[in-house]
């Protein structure tokens, strides 16, 4: 029996076998042939595999997410028929007498740069599409297959790392936990694993290694201990430790439909953080009061090009008809940092954290921002749904968003499209320019959400996806408490409400400092709303 111990992000125990998350690392290689004939036919072969394989997603796709959002694998196999695409690779493979997989990655490279030096936005957007359907033929050529788990029983997830557009691909009913050799308490597969309520562990180091591959492991969260092979006294001992934990989760259903009142009456509001469409039955499950958080940004994880206005109208409206009337808050794309989408071709930047993102990107490519507008204020009209705008330092860029938004809201008048004239807008306050100048924020919106994940990071100048700063990362710090009091007193004295929808907010140790500072809503994983309902009725 081997035990590694890495750093707890979720508790929890779960049995299952190990399966490394699979990329496909590939250096393509030129060389030559002299049968240009017999390598077309091979090239060609691929190709067919590859429409055939395109064609099989498509068809899944429409099952689980609907033909709208199933039509990208539908172009693509379009893109794969291409005469000025296969002309380009049986050229290269004829007229330099090369290898396929060397006239296929040429090809994709070449078209890509040129989709990309186009000024449309849409046909810039293609780029990422010819990348995607040629390392679909160069898997094929290869012998290789998708990246992902391939497995048909839910496993343990074990990976180096895992990046936003990796988690979100993710089959979630075949994940037991997560186990990575890197990352922090606040990377997004922490994140992730809190919102579907599974252990995770990490910064278990290269003592993780790929060979655990298929072993039998159990994870355990609450300890933060992984036991790979165990022995039957082990195994036994932590089947009555898992049998232990979900007893107590079930103790916390009894409070479901109750009040989220102190002992002395003092009440709050209690929604929950989610990340797609998908989540809201979790919300639903564990009685939060709404939304707290929609994460926008996953709709673009997940695709492969600009999700289009009715794609996002068709998930906003959805959501905000399943919640019947309880309030959900969108929050606006958040891309940048930490969360990169090839499509976007964004530059690489010494210092992301700081540089071109979320709202930056939004005010600056307004062509973007405003097929998302569009599509909440339509969807606004099916449900309660409110705005919330990520990254603000300044009076002047909440004046920028009102002046789009007024734009935005003309030409849904003018075309006749429903939507609700007073769906509420937000900011959240994430950075200690904002905290400083919140009192004339909040003159500006209806209301404030702390993100105290960024604003610990920009108050104490810690990166939090940094592994090494964990000891000297405290989100307790008074600075940073003291910046969420000065919020919420300048939202209070102009009327406004705030929540927090931070990982900090489902921290239950400072359940009762958030409630003497009078913050009005905590937003949470779902996983966390029944024990913070626990903790806020214990508190005097």
């Amino acid at each position: 029996m081997i035990i590694l111990t890495g750093k707890s992000v979720f508790g929890g125990v779960e049995i299952g076998r190990i399966a490394f998350y699979k990329r496909n690392e590939r250096q393509v290689k030129r060389w030559h042939v002299s049968d240009t004939k017999a390598e077309v036919k091979r090239f060609e072969d691929a190709k067919t595999a590859a429409v055939n394989q395109l064609r099989e997603l498509y068809e899944k796709a429409v099952k689980d997410v609907g033909e709208e959002n199933a039509m990208i694998f539908e172009m693509h196999q379009m893109m794969l028929e291409d005469a000025d695409y296969l002309e380009s690779i049986i050229h290269i493979i004829t007229g330099q007498q090369v290898n396929a997989e060397y006239a296929v990655s040429t090809t994709a490279d070449n078209f890509a740069q040129m989709f990309s030096a186009m000024e449309d936005a849409y046909m810039q957007g293609r780029a990422a599409d010819v990348k995607d359907i040629s390392e679909c033929v160069l898997n094929i050529l290869s012998g290789k297959g998708q990246t992902g788990i391939d497995t048909e029983e839910p496993v343990i997830v074990a990976a180096d790392d895992l990046v936003p557009s990796e988690t979100v691909q993710l089959d979630k009913r075949m994940v037991l936990g997560f186990a990575t050799m890197y990352g922090s308490a606040n990377s997004h597969t922490a994140i992730l694993a809190r919102t579907m309520n599974i252990p995770a562990l990490v910064g278990l180091g290269n003592f993780l290694r790929p060979e655990y591959d298929g072993h039998l492991a159990i994870i355990d969260g609450l300890d933060g201990k992984i036991y790979i092979d165990p022995d039957d006294d082990t195994l036994e001992k932590m089947r009555k430790k898992q049998a232990d934990d979900r007893a107590k989760r079930t103790l916390l259903l009894e409070l479901k439909g109750k009040e989220n009142l102190t002992r002395s009456g003092q009440s709050i509001q209690l929604y929950a953080n989610i990340g797609n469409s998908s989540d809201v039955g979790l919300v639903l499950q564990n009685d939060a009061g709404g939304i707290g958080l929609f994460r926008s940004e996953f709709l673009y994880l997940e695709n492969d090009t600009f999700p289009t206005e009715e794609q996002q109208f068709a998930v906003y409206k959805r959501v905000a008809e399943n919640m019947a009337g309880k309030k959900v808050i969108i929050r606006t794309l958040d891309i940048g940092a930490d969360k990169q989408v090839d499509y976007f071709h964004l530059d690489k930047e010494e210092n992301p954290a700081l540089g071109y993102r979320a709202i930056r990107i939004c005010l600056t490519r307004p062509e973007i921002f405003k097929i998302q507008l569009r599509a909440l204020f339509r969807a606004s009209a099916f449900g309660q749904i409110a705005v919330m705008f990520p990254m603000i330092t300044s009076v002047g860029e909440v004046k920028q968003i009102k002046q789009i938004l007024e734009e935005v809201k003309a030409e849904l008048r003018e075309a006749k499209v429903p939507y609700r004239e007073d769906m509420e807008i937000g900011i959240m306050i994430e950075t200690p320019a904002a905290v400083m100048v919140s009192r004339e924020l909040a003159k500006e919106v209806d209301f404030f959400s702390v993100g105290t994940n960024d604003l610990t990071q920009y108050t104490l100048a810690i990166d939090r996806q940094n592994p090494k700063l964990d000891a000297f990362y405290d989100a307790h710090h008074p600075a940073v408490l003291a910046m969420i009091q000065m919020a919420a007193d300048s939202a209070h004295a102009e009327g406004k409400w705030i929540g927090i929808c931070g990982e900090l907010g489902a921290d239950l140790s400072l359940t009762e400092t958030f409630l003497k500072m009078g913050i009005d809503e905590l937003s949470v994983s779902p996983s966390m709303i029944l024990p913070l309902r626990k903790r806020v009725r214990e508190i005097e």
